[in-house]
């Protein structure tokens, strides 16, 4: 009946290849562009209410999709906060990077310290708060939160220390530890800003002690 494609012993038709792959590239486009779009509204959502607050049909209305295509792309609300707080994390680390990029450190371990700083400062936003530091440990359970945290912020702590062991400006010494220590304490440095009532002389004096913290590391 279709003796021209695809008969036995006979290959498709180039532009019948082409317009297959390019349905697949369109199909494939549609869905990342789906996926961004309901995390992006998701974390919106989730860092202003939080996350018992918000429903999936608030987000898939908030996203501008069906429920059936968010489902699509998630498995459960807690599937989609998943999402969103990977997300966040990787916002986070890119924050960090830019700015040890544009101050230019001298060294390592200078470097680190710009880093903590940025890390602290991306901390402090309302949204990177509630979802990273007040939700997801409870939405996602510990372990599950540390995971996450290990492959995005505290691997970049670890990189730096790593770095400055290697410039043999910090002793040599296990890497995980000391960076779980120091992303605690700018976890609850971050807290501690949050809720102060004089947000900006506690900022200005965390700031500083979060300096001699990583500064204490050089070898003497």
């Amino acid at each position: 009946m279709f003796p021209d494609i695809g008969g036995p012993g006979q290959d498709l038709p180039l532009d019948f290849d082409v317009a297959m792959n390019t349905d697949r590239r369109t199909q494939a486009e549609r869905s990342a562009t789906t996926r961004a779009a309901v995390v992006r509204a998701a974390r919106d959502l989730f860092g202003r209410h939080g996350y018992g607050a918000v429903s999936t049909v608030a987000v898939a209305a908030a996203a501008g999709v069906s429920r059936g295509a968010l489902y699509h792309q998630f498995a459960d609300k807690r599937d989609l906060f998943e999402a969103v707080f990977e997300d966040l994390e990787r916002g986070v680390v890119a924050a960090i990077e830019e700015a040890v990029d544009r101050a230019q450190a001298p060294d390592p371990l200078a470097g680190l310290i710009v880093g903590c700083l940025a890390c602290l400062q991306a901390s402090t936003a309302p949204d990177v708060r509630r979802i990273a530091l007040l939700d997801a440990p409870a939405v996602l359970g510990w372990r599950r939160w540390r995971d996450i945290q290990l492959r995005h912020t505290i691997a970049l702590v670890e990189d730096a220390l790593s770095a400055a062991i290697a410039a043999n400006q910090v002793r040599p010494q296990p890497v995980r530890p000391l960076a779980l220590v120091i992303v605690g304490a700018l976890d609850e440095a971050a807290q501690i800003i949050a809720h102060s009532e004089s947000a900006d002389a506690d900022t200005a004096a965390i700031r500083g002690v979060v300096e001699q913290l990583v500064s204490g590391l050089a070898v003497d």
